[in-house]
């Protein structure tokens, strides 16, 4: 259940630590807005992931936690099952792509157009990301 934050400046996704521990990665992710090129919800995130694991775990159509290379770049992936996902896609950073399973994608979608005075908390996915 990874907790997503939208400020001003930055998305945060904080990772719980079965999500770090399958992605083999210990730091949240932190995405700058002004990095955001675009955001799509899509009802089936199995599609959008591209190029081969190189670190995390994958359990195929059940769930996908970690970074995938391809050609271009590293993508960021928490898949789970058959639920929605945000799809971020990234001008600069540590990622190209970054892919999340949430209850709360059309949420995540209207924090992003709007910008918050505050930092406040876009989802707090209830278990949808574990």
């Amino acid at each position: 259940m990874a907790k997503l934050r939208v400020h001003n400046d930055r998305i945060e996704v904080h990772l719980t630590t079965p999500e770090k521990t399958l992605a083999l990665r210990s730091a949240d992710l932190v995405v700058q807005r002004s990095d955001i090129r675009s955001a799509t919800i899509t009802e089936d995130p199995w599609i959008w992931i591209r190029g081969i694991r190189r670190r995390g775990a994958e359990v195929p159509l059940v769930v996908a936690v970690g970074v995938w290379k391809y050609h271009g770049g590293k993508d960021f992936v928490i898949v789970k099952g058959k639920r929605p996902a945000v799809v971020l896609e990234l001008a600069a950073g540590e990622f190209t792509r970054i892919i999340l399973s949430t209850n709360h994608a059309g949420e995540l979608i209207n924090r992003l157009k709007l910008e918050p005075e505050d930092a406040t908390d876009a989802a707090d996915d209830g278990g949808s990301t574990t």
